[in-house]
């Protein structure tokens, strides 16, 4: 589908159900403009007190680069009908040949939880800001894998080629050669708490969120329309908020990837050195640290991208008020002529009016008026000559109603006189378009 059909999906679908429909909008379609592989929905979707409502999502993908490769990891994005004011709800939906990759941010019904989300912000938050937290994300720990098969082999886990050429699949992490694929965990070296097999009901029953059980095909969230476990409600302020899913309290399923390999080499040895502590504290640091700066970096990423578009609208401003300040200077400019011709014009009357008034002799009325070319001339005298018969006509009538004259003697000076007149009016007319005067 091409951006107009997806503006006029999202136009209909926000139009009399999101309270800020233009903001809504705007943000779904700059996040369709940037990520072509997101397609807009309108679909119903449940919530935990069984209420259904038409809320618009963004289904799709969503680039990732993995081990040099650029894999398309399929995700949905349900926006609520208040956004901005509240985040909007992310998951992972996994076709049928893929597993999802329980993590610190997915969980195993495919909710997708980010600090980002957590700390939503009206102002400066935006669908194309999470979906690049995502893919940050994404890129560390992807989300999905490949189903394993049914049978143990001893080639690579890595598949050659795909089922149905599907760009989404994603290869298992840390995974050598001649091992069949294990079940869904974070890589042994990632430095996360690692997961059991089948994870603990997810939230806990202390938070006010509903609980998620596993599925019990273990793959896959179902279609998000009909789903049978119902979302979680929406966030609100004063709401208690977990940014990541809970793992189990159980201290041998919390060890750290080196932590693992250093109680592995004690085994061995029969003795845990201080060596072995010393690494395990600096493995459990780094791990820290690196979420820390992960999390900071996305942060400043989504504030940087926030900043670039208000320099962008600051631009535009700063070229529409040039625009404004060259016309008034040019306006200013011509003000300033017309003045100083004003001035002139002033100067000459004041001058003819002293030099009138110093004269001697009296004005010849005749006189005062001259032409300066043959063309003005005639059509001044056509023009004196008209105004002459108009009123040689209007003395004719006052003479007829007076019974000075009579009727025979009206008509016939009045049909020669507009003989004249109409000469001269039709002179008067040549002589402006001879002069290319209006009028």
């Amino acid at each position: 589908m091409s951006l107009q059909a997806h503006e006029q999906v999202v136009s209909q679908a926000v139009a009399n159900r999101y309270q800020n429909a233009d903001k809504t909008k705007m943000d779904v379609m700059t996040a369709l403009h940037n990520y072509r592989g997101l397609v807009p929905k309108l679909e119903k979707f449940v919530f935990n007190d069984g209420i259904e409502r038409e809320l618009l999502n963004l289904a799709g993908t969503i680039p990732v680069r993995f081990k040099g490769s650029v894999y398309n990891i399929p995700v949905c994005i349900w926006v609520l009908d208040n956004h901005p004011f509240s985040p909007p709800m992310v998951y992972v939906k996994p076709t049928p040949d893929m597993l999802i990759k329980a993590s610190r941010h997915v969980d195993q019904n495919g909710k997708v939880f980010l600090p980002y989300l957590h700390e939503w912000n009206l102002n400066s938050s935006d669908l194309v800001g999470l979906i690049q937290i995502m893919i940050m994300v994404f890129n560390e720990m992807p989300p999905v894998y490949s189903k394993p098969k049914t049978h143990t082999t001893t080639a690579s886990p890595y598949p050659t080629s795909f089922p149905g050429n599907m760009p989404g699949y994603m290869p298992m992490p840390g995974v050598g050669p001649n091992l069949p694929y294990p079940a869904p965990q974070p890589p042994a070296t990632s430095g996360y708490p690692s997961y059991p097999t089948q994870p603990p009901a997810y939230p806990p029953t202390s938070t006010p969120y509903p609980v998620y059980p596993p599925t019990s095909s273990g793959g896959g969230l179902p279609t998000m329309p009909q789903m049978a476990t119902p979302y979680p409600p929406p966030y609100t302020a004063g709401m208690p908020y977990s940014v990541y899913p809970p793992v189990t309290s159980n201290p041998s399923t919390q060890t750290s990837a080196t932590e693992t390999s250093s109680t592995t080499s004690a085994t061995s040895t029969g003795t845990i050195t201080e060596e072995h502590i010393r690494a395990s504290l600096i493995s459990a640091v780094s791990d820290r640290v690196r979420a820390k700066l992960r999390d900071s970096y996305g942060g400043c990423q989504a504030e940087v991208s926030v900043l670039r578009q208000q320099q962008s609208d600051l631009n535009e401003g700063k070229t529409k008020l040039e625009g404004l300040l060259n016309k008034l200077d040019q306006e200013q400019t011509e003000l300033d002529k017309n003045m100083r011709i004003l001035r002139e014009r002033e100067a000459e009357m004041k001058s003819a009016i002293a030099r009138l008034s110093s004269a001697t002799e009296p004005l010849d009325l005749d006189e005062a008026v001259t032409t300066t070319a043959p063309l003005y001339k005639q059509l001044l005298n056509a023009y004196a000559e008209d105004q002459a018969t108009q009123d040689a006509i209007y003395h004719l009538g006052e003479a007829l109603r007076r019974d000075v004259i009579d009727l025979d003697c009206f008509l016939k000076h009045v049909r020669s006189l507009s003989r004249k007149q109409f000469q001269l009016r039709a002179t008067m007319i040549k002589c402006r378009a001879k002069g290319n005067m209006a009028g």
